[in-house]
């Protein structure tokens, strides 16, 4: 410094420069330190060692670590995609109705598994209450079953169980004839009638006695088409017993020989009993017992049975022989007012034995 300062000494023009050198020399160290301090007191504060640490994770890492942190949002969406509910939801047939709860829910990942699971309880009932119909569904099924065994016990008693029709001429087919000669009695061949004369017992009038009632065998051919099935049941023809103002009481009767055992004889006619006639139409009697019935097999039979007027009446009865023997056999009549007419159409008996 010593010889410095001597030179300059000497060389009194170069001091000035000399210190602005040093100055500028100075100047030109401050300045970068200053700058130096600013370079590590701007990342220090506006990049401090966290953001540093961010920016170097980013760089690499964070690519990675990104897709592993966005899965967590995108986790919750698969479960609702695969929603457990819609499991269970497709027996039940309520799609529709789950698609749009987890919709609803999507933002929140527990609340769509919470209402998912709603309607799985619900759905088990809709399926219960099926099985609880076709249960009840299978009774009535199974109950007209049991009906149906009953008939089939009982066409055995109606066809296989009975034998021929053993009474002579039984619809009237095989002819007629005149009995005792009178026009008026016109009979079935192989049949004949019995009636009753005398007091009725329901009155002391004049017209209170049984009088003889007139028979015919009818055709189809004399008898409207209109009242065929009234009063033929089968063939072509029908017996027709009647009195116009007169009471009667008598009997169509035939001889068969029956062997030992059970027989059911059955009769059908149409009651034609009529009070009066008003504008050309049948008023029928309202006197339930102006009319009765009974069948007679050999001493015995049944009881009087009132009729049923208008229709057709169809009537068995069944009774046992205990030993070979002929006895007469037929029905009774009997009509115990002297009426605007007493009559009835009589077709198809039978006398059959159970086989």
């Amino acid at each position: 410094m010593m010889k410095l300062s001597h030179k300059t000494k000497g060389n009194p023009i170069w001091v000035p420069l000399f210190f602005i050198f040093l100055l500028s020399i100075l100047a030109a160290c401050g300045s970068p330190e200053e700058e130096a301090d600013q370079v590590v007191e701007t990342p220090v504060v506006q990049t401090p060692v966290e953001e540093l640490a961010e920016v170097s994770a980013t760089e690499t890492p964070l690519p990675v670590a990104t897709n592993e942190v966005e899965p967590e949002p995108t986790e919750p969406p698969p479960p609702t995609s695969t929603t457990i509910p819609t499991s269970t939801i497709k027996p039940t047939s309520t799609a529709e109705t789950a698609t749009e709860t987890p919709e609803a829910t999507a933002t929140d990942t527990p609340e769509p598994t919470a209402t998912a699971t709603q309607p799985a309880p619900t759905s088990p009932p809709a399926a219960v209450e099926p099985q609880a119909t076709t249960a009840v569904e299978a009774q009535p099924t199974t109950a007209p079953i049991e009906p149906t065994a009953e008939p089939a016990a009982t066409e055995p008693a109606a066809e296989p169980v009975l034998g021929v029709n053993l009474l002579p001429n039984p619809s009237f087919e095989e002819g007629h004839y005149n009995q005792d000669g009178v026009p008026e009695l016109q009979l079935p061949n192989k049949w004949r009638l019995e009636w009753d004369t005398g007091p009725t017992g329901v009155g002391n009038e004049a017209w209170d006695v049984y009088v003889r009632p007139e028979v015919r065998v009818l055709s189809t051919a004399f008898l409207p088409p209109e009242e065929h099935n009234l009063y033929i049941y089968n063939g072509q023809n029908t017996v027709k017993a009647f009195k116009g103002s007169g009471a009667v009481s008598f009997r169509l009767l035939t001889d068969i020989t029956l062997e030992p055992g059970t027989y059911v004889i059955e009769a059908k006619m149409f009651p034609d009993i009529v009070e009066k006639w008003e504008n050309r139409q049948k008023v029928w009697s309202q006197d339930p017992s102006a009319a009765e019935f009974h069948f007679i097999v050999g001493d015995g039979g049944t009881v009087w049975t009132p009729q049923n007027y208008g229709q057709i009446n169809v009537y068995n009865f069944t009774f046992t022989i205990d030993e070979t023997k002929t006895i007469p056999i037929g029905i009774a009549l009997k009509g115990k007012y002297a009426l605007a007419n007493n009559g009835w159409f009589i077709d198809d008996l039978s006398v059959r034995r159970i086989e």
